[in-house]
């Protein structure tokens, strides 16, 4: 008998898949145990997840959607933004202009720093460091948004304590989002993601709730904060802030982190992150279905992030929605939101997240249009609430989506890539509808432009075979509900 080992190796012939052992040939794809690109230092990586969910470490990742949902909820969407608008800025439509510029330069910047701090930090080891910075940063810059009274004096001052506060919460959201496929099993990721949606959405109506009874609506205000130069209003970004700092903290103590041994030094890990970087985004063909997935979520999440931050705005300057109003509105929201992000977390895991995606993207575009024909306020009402009920799905299975796709040493790179794809185009949702309300003088008409990025990315997403049960090829995942 022959002795296998002893025949001399055939080479491979053109076609034939790389055998184990071979090295790695010029244009294969990524194999299981092949650095994600060739030069690479080791990464260290993450888990396919637990076996088993941890409920302290779920319970402490969730709760941080509770703290920083005062953000979007109290300063970017309801009371802030429109405190803004009619308080602060000579008009309402210059306000809105003003806000759409603000929100458009913050996502830009986001757009640049995600991928790169993302990539950064999947060699620098640990994800925690990056989160508390900018929650810190998050939570600091809202405060200071106390000090800016009614007053287009104060224009500036306001603009640019909220772009700073944005672009902390939104580069925070990549390191918090990394950290999903660590906490949860694969086959509850779709659970995990929207339970915290849903948690995220209680935390904003609870914030309101706080916002409401002891400051906007109360006639005599807590801790002895009168009426006098809105300080009543002006106190809601005081209530963010420290929403923020107390309720972030059991992320830090109850929910683990790679260990930091794992990881190479700060200035070495910057220098290995900027290069991956750089050749997966030279070798993005390779992840053919991730891109084509990224590239409908940068559409429809523009028109869904363009909606929250002047959602409040539009209630207020169209149907006349004093201040109390806007928070009652937002909070009934709220409600709608988290109970469709809890209830639709069990079908991301049955169905699979692109079918809850393409569900909720779609009523939400429906409902959308309908919201900026009606005349009655009863009837904006009624599709104001069940809008609501599909904007925790499409943001929460687009993220479990993107936990499933992601490979696993690559995983807060293409979180930071995740976060880009949400503002890259981010800027020009809000310039566009500021552009078209200033043109048209028409809060109505400016709007409408989010349609535009909602129907696009349903078009695009629509075709896409993408999903959670295998990934062969790189870029060529097959998947469920495909």
């Amino acid at each position: 008998m022959t002795d296998p080992s002893s025949e001399p190796a055939t080479p491979p012939r053109t076609g034939d898949a790389p055998r184990t052992g071979d090295p790695p040939r010029s244009g294969d794809p990524p194999r299981p145990g092949d650095p994600p690109h060739p030069g690479d230092p080791p990464r260290p990586g993450d888990p396919d997840g637990p076996a088993r969910a941890r409920p302290a470490a779920v319970i402490g990742w969730c709760l941080y959607d509770w703290a920083n949902s005062a953000f979007p909820t109290l300063i970017a969407t309801f009371v802030f933004a429109a405190y803004f608008t009619q308080a602060i800025a000579e008009t309402p439509e210059q306000g809105t202009a003003l806000w759409g510029l603000m929100t458009g330069l913050s996502a830009f910047a986001v757009a640049l720093l995600a991928p790169a701090l993302g990539a950064i930090a999947d060699f620098g080891g640990r994800r925690k460091p990056w989160l508390a910075w900018l929650t810190a940063l998050t939570a600091l810059a809202t405060g200071l948004l106390w000090f800016a009274k009614p007053s287009a004096d104060w224009t500036l001052y306001a603009l640019l304590f909220a772009g700073l506060a944005t672009i902390g919460f939104e580069l925070g959201m990549v390191f918090y989002n990394a950290m999903l496929p660590s906490v949860a099993p694969k086959a509850m990721m779709g659970r995990v993601s929207g339970w915290g949606w849903g948690l995220g959405y209680a935390g904003g109506l609870a914030a309101l709730g706080v916002c409401f009874v002891g400051f906007v609506g109360a006639e005599e205000p807590w801790f002895g904060v009168g009426r006098e130069e809105a300080a009543h209003v002006r106190a809601v970004p005081v209530v963010a802030a420290v929403w923020i700092a107390l309720f972030c903290l059991p992320i830090f103590f109850l929910t683990p982190d790679r260990p930091a041994a794992a990881g190479l030094p700060m200035r070495r890990a910057v220098g290995a992150g900027l290069k991956a970087l750089w050749t997966t985004l030279k070798r993005i063909r390779e992840y053919r279905t991730i891109a084509r997935f990224l590239l409908a979520r940068m559409l429809y999440t523009d028109g869904l992030n363009t909606l929250f931050a002047f959602g409040g705005i539009y209630a207020a300057g169209t149907f006349g929605m004093a201040q109390e109003e806007v928070l009652i509105f937002g909070a009934s929201l709220n409600v709608t939101a988290g109970l469709g992000a809890v209830l639709f977390a069990f079908l991301d895991d049955r169905w699979g997240p692109k079918p809850v995606i393409l569900i909720s993207v779609g009523a939400i575009t429906l409902l959308g249009a309908g919201m900026l024909v009606v005349e009655d306020k009863a009837v904006f009402w009624a599709l104001g609430l069940g809008l609501g009920a599909f904007l925790g799905p499409a943001q929460a299975a687009s993220r479990s989506l993107m936990a499933h796709l992601a490979p696993a040493e690559l995983r807060t790179e293409f979180f930071g890539l995740y976060a880009l794809s949400g503002k890259a185009t981010a800027f020009l949702g809000p310039l566009l509808l500021g552009w078209v309300t200033a043109m048209a003088a028409s809060q109505r008409a400016g709007m409408a432009t989010i349609l535009i990025f909602l129907i696009a990315g349903l078009v695009l997403l629509w075709p896409l075979k993408a999903g959670t049960k295998a990934r062969g090829k790189a870029g060529s995942e097959t998947a469920d509900g495909g």
